[in-house]
Order: C-alpha cells, then structure tokens, then sequence
C-alpha cells in the first residue's frame, strides 16, 4: 500500500533532540538550556508532553503563557519544536469529574489517577476533551516559526491497551456489528456452537473478562483487533483536528519497537512520520540485535527514513536492574539506529528529572551535570550527526525480508495451544540474529507489501495467514523468489479456524509437505536430525507430497519424519523446517540459505561487527558498528565521515566504536 507522507522540513540532516520538560524547573534554568542546547548542536525537542494539567488547569480554560515563553524560545535558538497535544495524561481533575472514564482490568479492577494514561480509549469523554486540547493548541500555534510537527499523545497503549469497562463493551458490539454485520456470522467466526457459547443478541456479547476457564480464542482475536483499532481511533480523532487548521504540519506519534498490543502496521498508514521509542533491555537474548530489529521494523513500516523519538542515554528506570550504559554504548546504540535508517536521534530527556516516577531515568543533562561521561558523549553524538548530515533521506539495503504479521502475532499467542514454549516473536528475533551476524539486513514486512524485491523471505511463525496473504507467499515463490517458512505457520485462518486437511495449512501445497500430527518437545527436551543438527521445542509427524527431504528427525517421536524439506514450485523454491535451530545450526542454515539465494553480505566482517549499508542517488555508506572488545578491520574505500580520513581498502573500527564511510564507487 503506498502512503504519502510529509516529512518535517525543520530541521535539515539527521535531526538531533529529545523530550524538553521546562515545566518542571524554574524559568531561568531555560538561559542555560538553550546554551547547553548549543554546545551540544540539539536541533529539535518535543514539548508539553505531559503538560495538559499546566495548559488545561480547569474545564475549558487553557493557559499557553508558559509554553509561549519556552516555543519562542526554540524559534530564537533556530531549534524546531515536535510539539505534542498532551493528552497521554488527563489531570487529576479530569479522571475525578469524569470516574466513567477510567480504565478497568478484565477481573474489575478499575485504575485510578495518579500516574498516567488513566483513561478509557473507548471514553467519549476523554475523546472529546483531547481534541478540544489539540485543537486549542492548533488554533494557537498555527503560524509558529518553530512549530514542525505534531507529536499526539504518547505511547499509545503502554499502560491502557485494552480497558474492560461497560463503555469499552458497548464499542466492542459496535466494532463487532460493523465487522460481522450479523450475529449469524459472528457466532460462526467464534464457533460458538462449542461450550454452549452461541449469543443471540448483541448485548450478549461482552469483551473476554475474566472467566473461569480458557476465553473463546476467536472473541479474544477479535478483541486485539478492536483494541488496537480503538486507540488509532482516539490518534485519528486528533490528527484530524490539527490536519483542519495545519494540513502543511506532518503529524507523528511514537510507536514502541516490537508492542504487541498495537498493528503498528495498520498504524503506520496513518502516520506522516514514523517515530520509535527504543530502550536496550536486559531480559534480552541479544540486547544489540533487539535495538537492530526496531531499526529494520520501523524502516520497514515506514517505506524508508524513520525518526528515532526516544532511547536513553544511560540507564532507564523501569526494569528490575537499571544498568548505567558503558563508555561509547550510546553513541554506538544511536549510529546503529541511523545505520538501520532513522534520519532523527532523540532521547527522553534532556534534563534528567529531580522528582516523580522517572528521576532515576537518564537525560542529556544528567543529574552530576556536565563534567561527566554522558555530557561529554552527547556533544561527541552531536558532532557525528553533523557530520553524516549527508546520509539523510537515503535508504538501506535489504535483499532479506522476515515476514511478520499483528494478528498472527496475536493468534500465535493465544491459550490452549500444543505448547507454551513457542514464543513467536522470540522465533523472529533468533531468525533475525543469525542474518545479522551473517552480515545480512532483513527488512520486515506483511506477505502483502510486494516481495519480489526480495531474493529470500523468511516466514518464522506465520500462525495465522489469510487467503489473500497465503496466495501473494505463493506468488513470490512461482515467480522465482526462495521462501522459508518455519513450524506453527499457515496453521489458521483469519477467524483463528484450522485449515483441515493437514498442516500446515495455508501453505501446505506450497511447501509439499503433509504434516499430521504435533509432537512439541518438553523444556530441555532435543531431538537429533539426520544432517547432525539439532531441534529443539517442536517436531512434527508427517510426510512429503512433492518436496525434497533435505534432512529427517533421527531421533524422538518422529523418527523419519521430513524435518527440513524444500520444495521446487514455478521458477522459485519454498523450504519447511520442522523444529527450531538455534546456535550454530541456525546459522549454518542461514549460511546455506543466503548463498544459494545470491544474497550478498554487505562486508566479509569478523564475529561481532554489525554492518549495514545506506543508499542514496548519488552514492552508499557502509555502517560498521564494532560490538566487540578488539581493534577490527572492514574492507572499504572511501572517506570515513566521523573522523573526515581516506579509506582505502579498509576501515579500523576502534573497540565499541563506529565507523561511517563514504563508499567510493557507490558500494
């Protein structure tokens, strides 16, 4: 689906800010703001966030004083401002004139002020008071030399994704009625008829509260999709206000990296700008993969250059261990984010908070001041970002693609299934890993968004696929395209229905195989395959119909079994693997893979050096992002931007540093 966007025209190059909250200090900390804004070459920050309680202190009275004052500030300093609506936080006195409105768990529970996002998405309250806030701001700041994009609310659904109220039902039977347009319908789509569940008027139908046993799988499903859908329509509701009196301003609002609750796709169409928030977490396998995947997924949705809203320069506040980053770990966290394509670096915040939930959550401005290691690093970042100014706008290679689907995430995801172990996006972020360390970039799309660009899509985990979206995988492969699809994928359609007549499913005939019965794997639990690799977490019972076995379960269950089959379909080749590969088997078969695909690595680089490649018209540049504790070499030619020296024939990447070249004959 093409999207027309507008990108901000303010600032030029890589933009460079973060989230600005001057409302929580004294008026004359803002001289020495914008001087240290200076110094550190910040050109844009997001304002009023969390303000409405400051703009709107009572119903209907709106008080824009203290944000003039700090907005024509910006526009002195040359900075351009994302400006947001605030209505991520109604005030205290918002939730108490307005109890309906707040959001209640699936057991009762109802969540009171007192933090934040304390509000009903379905709430015609809260929708009516956030865009007469939006268009308040609209109307005043019009024609503000500062004002370059619109920033709505934040992190939609971190803290109120779903909210189970008799307000929320109501919308759901709505939502429902316009999607099953009767209840005939709805009942067959759930299958109903199974526990006595069939509903023979609409306001049977509540949303999947808590119950005494396992939810209907298809309510659930469809409660994700209305859930989602919910909140884009609180962010459209707005967006169309200030589109009414701004058109010319782009309009954003910050996604969060991987967020299951949220079809960042479907989101992604009604964006201008696509912005991430990514924080490195410690509970990951590989944290420096995770921040790569963000980067590939938010290019991905955005078609290509993307703004990075929020990361942190050092530790956050939020995860059980909040570990300080080690020297260069912010610079090389924000060049890998421009690396993968995002042509902003932002940080929440810039001065670190004294008070309130978040005042051990790390800012430019750290709470020691600016004799220390983090202030010294971001005037450092400051100065790369001028310096690869010119890699703006340009695109990154990708001849890998990671299909990845919401809904068959969430379907993936539901209860009562063969195992608890399968972990879908786990599934993505090993897949993604082992091309990465390959050296290959993966950008990661719908079945639907065109894939003949691709010479290899892999399909890990694609639970639930439509007809429409099995059809387009066939298609890739009949017109000469290689497609891997993994086990648990085609399984359903898109009302969560299995597809009879063996699995997996959807992709059955596409892949040649004929599998008929599950055999997932206990915690610890491995099965050998006759080709000496190793699976772990699943095996199946199945045969062949038309593919070639390339290796069988040798040990286990199954024995015998085809394991890993690839099957000659038109002008291309689709593949199957039965278990899951981790390790160096994973990697052997990426290895395999890639070069029977003709895909090229972007350099020959040793084990943990990250390179990436981006083009533009006129030329490429070649990322290398040294993640290890040694002096490495790249092979390149050209002009190293960082530090403005002549390549040629290879790079030195310092430990934990990052080097950008300017590739001599376009790479």
């Amino acid at each position: 689906m093409t999207v027309t966007r507008i990108w901000p025209s303010r600032p030029p190059g890589i933009a460079y800010g973060g989230d600005f909250n001057p409302e929580q200090w004294p008026e004359e900390t803002l001289d020495e703001d914008l001087r240290l804004m200076a110094e550190a070459g910040v050109s844009f920050v997001s304002l009023a966030i969390f303000s409405w309680a400051l703009l709107e202190p009572e119903p209907g009275r709106y008080e824009f004083a203290w944000l003039d004052r700090v907005i024509d500030a910006m526009a002195g300093a040359g900075i351009a401002v994302d400006l947001a609506t605030a209505t991520a936080s109604p005030p205290p006195w918002w939730s108490r004139a307005h109890p309906d409105s707040l959001p209640v768990l699936a057991d009762g529970t109802t969540l009171w002020w007192g933090s934040r996002q304390a509000f009903c998405p379905s709430s015609p309250d809260y929708r009516r008071s956030a865009t007469a806030l939006a268009a308040a701001l609209a109307e005043h700041y019009r024609n503000h030399p500062a004002l370059s994009m619109w920033h709505v609310h934040n992190e939609y659904g971190c803290h109120n994704a779903a909210c189970y109220c008799d307000t929320s039902a109501a919308s759901f039977r709505v939502w429902l009625r316009s999607r099953y347009d009767d209840l005939d319908r709805l009942n067959h789509a759930w299958g109903t008829t199974f526990w006595s569940q069939r509903y023979g008027e609409w306001d049977e139908i509540l949303p999947p509260r808590s119950t005494g046993t396992w939810r209907n799988p298809g309510q659930q499903l469809d409660w994700a999709r209305f859930c989602s859908d919910e909140l884009l329509a609180c962010y459209r509701a707005e967006r169309e206000v200030l589109r009414r009196v701004t058109p010319d301003v782009p309009v954003t609002t910050n996604f969060m990296s991987l967020f299951e609750p949220l079809d960042y796709r479907a989101w992604a169409a009604e964006v201008d700008v696509v912005s991430n928030d990514h924080y490195v977490r410690l509970d990951m396998v590989d944290p420096a993969d995770d921040l790569s995947l963000a980067g590939d997924l938010m290019r991905s949705l955005a078609g290509g250059p993307w703004w990075l809203m929020e990361h942190s320069t050092s530790a956050v506040n939020w995860q059980p261990l909040n570990r300080a980053k080690a020297p260069g770990e912010m610079i090389r966290n924000s060049l890998t984010h421009v690396a993968r394509g995002a042509d902003a670096i932002g940080f929440f915040q810039w001065r670190a908070s004294r008070a309130g939930a978040e005042k051990y959550h790390s800012g430019m401005v750290p709470h020691a001041g600016t004799d220390t290691k983090v202030w010294r690093e971001v005037v450092q970042l400051g100065a790369h970002l001028r310096a690869l100014a010119e890699v703006a706008g340009s695109s990154v290679d990708a001849e890998v693609a990671l299909a990845w689907t919401w809904p068959a995430w969430w379907g993936a995801e539901l209860g009562a299934h063969p195992s608890v172990h399968l972990d879908a996006a786990g599934h993505l972020r090993a897949w993604h890993a082992a091309l990465r360390r390959r050296a290959v970039t993966a950008d990661v799309v719908s079945p639907l968004d065109g894939l003949a660009p691709y010479r290899l899509v892999v399909a890990p985990h694609l639970y639930l696929l439509t007809d429409e979206e099995a059809a387009a995988l066939t298609a890739y492969v009949e017109g000469g395209g290689t497609l891997l699809a993994t086990f648990f994928s085609g399984i359903v359609d898109e009302r969560d229905h299995i597809r009879l007549g063996g699995y997996p499913g959807a992709l059955r005939d596409l892949l040649g195989v004929r599998m008929e019965e599950f055999f997932p794997l206990l915690p610890g639990e491995t099965v050998g395959l006759s080709d000496g690799r190793t699976g772990r977490i699943w095996s199946e019972l199945g045969r062949t119909e038309g593919a070639e076995v390339r290796a069988t379960f040798a040990s286990g269950p199954v024995a015998g079994s085809p394991a890993l089959t690839r099957h000659a379909v038109g002008a291309g080749h689709a593949w199957y693997l039965a278990t899951r590969l981790d390790g160096a088997d994973l990697d052997a078969l990426v290895g395999d893979l890639v070069a029977r695909c003709g895909v090229r690595r972007t350099a020959e680089v040793a084990e943990g050096v990250e390179v990436v490649r981006r083009r533009g018209p006129d030329g490429t540049w070649l990322f290398a992002i040294n993640h290890t504790a040694e002096e490495q070499a790249v092979a390149a030619s050209g002009l190293e931007l960082l530090t403005g020296r002549p390549v040629d024939g290879r790079v030195t990447v310092a430990p934990g540093a990052v080097a950008v070249v300017r590739e001599r004959g376009g790479g």
